[in-house]
């Protein structure tokens, strides 16, 4: 892989760098200062809007509401990566770039479609693939996840990943929290200059919240069946996470590794507030610092109690009884009834409560004990119009009361994500 000097600063073969800093640090600058230093050798790719820089003769075209104004020889993408093949010094090899990267980025079956019916993902990979037509040493692209909606930035992250086994990938970002896991180090940027590189860990520990889940290169299987893939996942302290994905893509196994419900969780490189599992901590260690909810948790939940025990079993996830709590915790469960409005149901068994009623108890006792980590799958599953918007919004406010605070929520309905929503996983079957 190529080596690069970045103004005193150097990019080993084998290391993927991020240029990172604030608006107006001069990352922008640097990366047009490698395209120009090894020219022929770097590909420098400008992503500063949902379809790329506004300087590209084909921008126009790529302007939806134009689309009306489409002439009928608008070129389709084959056509526009054809010819920029035709000006490869090397064309075998420029084909064989075609025919390998349209393949490896899904990208076939558009190939014959106009530029301009593209989505902002679709246009990203095609992007990507002209500059790889020439077989660049290195790729330098600027904000590469911008205008991206988060299942085509896991894909495009899984592309560049792909991409950094045989060449050097350099990144300019804003966020921080883009910073894919297969980059190596982080150069900090200021007055057009670089400053510091960390390694990608070192910056980590030193300048991000702590860590609350990690899930490193995680890998389920049930037989033959594989539900998690190789996955890589980072939840750090203040976050809040929307966890999408179609039905049996591996959602509630994920869960379950978090909330040491799962005994596979032993033999996967997980970590759970800063601490691998499997080095000592116990379940109830684990369980202390988490309040969930889950539709798997509710059909299994049989409790003899009453609504108040119910909520009250928060306290230790278990079954205790009243008769356990002392007068401070019984007073923090009929708080936390009162602020769910069901303090009505304090006195009613939990079994002959209707299902909504349950689901609320059950949600209610996710919060009880004030944990750092919520983790809610489908906690509106069933609520009415009134109580859905009632739950989302003591989500909202639990979160935002305490910057600490961290949230990890299910929904197949985007609407019932509260607006404290700041990060988002979509995961996909894996084949």
């Amino acid at each position: 892989m190529l080596e690069l000097d970045i103004k005193g600063i150097r990019i080993s073969s084998g290391e993927h760098a991020v240029l990172l800093g604030p608006d107006g640090s001069g990352k922008e600058e640097l990366a047009s200062y490698l395209a120009l230093a090894y020219s022929g050798k770097v590909s420098l790719l400008r992503f500063r809007d949902s379809y790329g820089a506004a300087a590209d003769k084909e921008y126009f075209h790529q302007l939806r509401w134009n689309h009306g104004m489409m002439d009928d020889d608008e070129p389709t993408g084959r056509e526009r990566l054809m010819r920029s093949v035709s000006g490869c010094a090397d064309q075998e090899s420029a084909m064989a770039a075609f025919h390998k990267y349209t393949r490896l980025f899904g990208l076939e079956p558009v190939m014959d479609k106009p530029l301009i019916t593209y989505s902002s993902g679709e246009m990203r990979k095609l992007r990507i693939t002209r500059a790889l037509l020439s077989s660049p040493e290195a790729l330098v692209i600027e904000y590469p996840y911008i205008g991206l909606d988060p299942g085509t930035r896991d894909l495009l992250t899984n592309i560049l990943e792909e991409l950094s086994r045989t060449r050097t990938v350099v990144l300019v970002l804003s966020r921080a929290d883009e910073i894919p896991d297969f980059m190596t180090h982080v150069v900090t940027v200021s007055g057009g200059l670089p400053v510091c590189k960390y390694s990608l860990e070192e910056y980590r520990r030193t300048f991000l919240p702590p860590e609350v889940v990690r899930f490193k290169g995680v890998t389920v299987r049930y037989g033959e069946r594989t539900i998690l893939r190789d996955l890589n996942w980072t939840v750090r302290e203040g976050e809040h996470w929307a966890l999408t994905g179609e039905n049996g893509c591996g959602k509630s196994t994920l869960l379950s590794l978090v909330c040491a419900d799962n005994p596979m969780a032993y033999a996967c490189d997980i970590s759970l507030f800063g601490r691998k599992r499997g080095t000592g901590e116990s379940i109830w260690d684990i369980k202390r610092k988490i309040g969930y909810v889950s539709p798997e948790m509710h059909r299994a939940f049989r409790s003899t109690e009453n609504g108040l025990g119910a909520v009250a079993s928060g306290l230790t996830d278990t079954g205790a009884s009243l008769s356990r709590m002392t007068p401070e915790q019984k007073e923090e469960c009929l708080r936390w009834m009162e602020v769910f409005g069901i303090t009505d149901l304090a006195d009613v068994p939990f079994l002959r409560m209707d299902s909504a009623q349950q689901r609320i108890c059950l949600v209610c006792r996710a919060f009880v004990k004030n944990p750092p980590l919520l983790i809610l799958d489908e906690p509106l599953h069933g609520l009415d119009a009134a109580n859905r918007v009632k739950v989302r919004g003591i989500i909202d406010d639990y979160c935002k009361e305490d910057p600490s605070r961290t949230l990890v929520m299910v929904t197949h309905y985007p609407e019932e994500f509260p607006s404290c929503i700041d990060h988002s996983l979509t995961l996909r079957k894996s084949l």
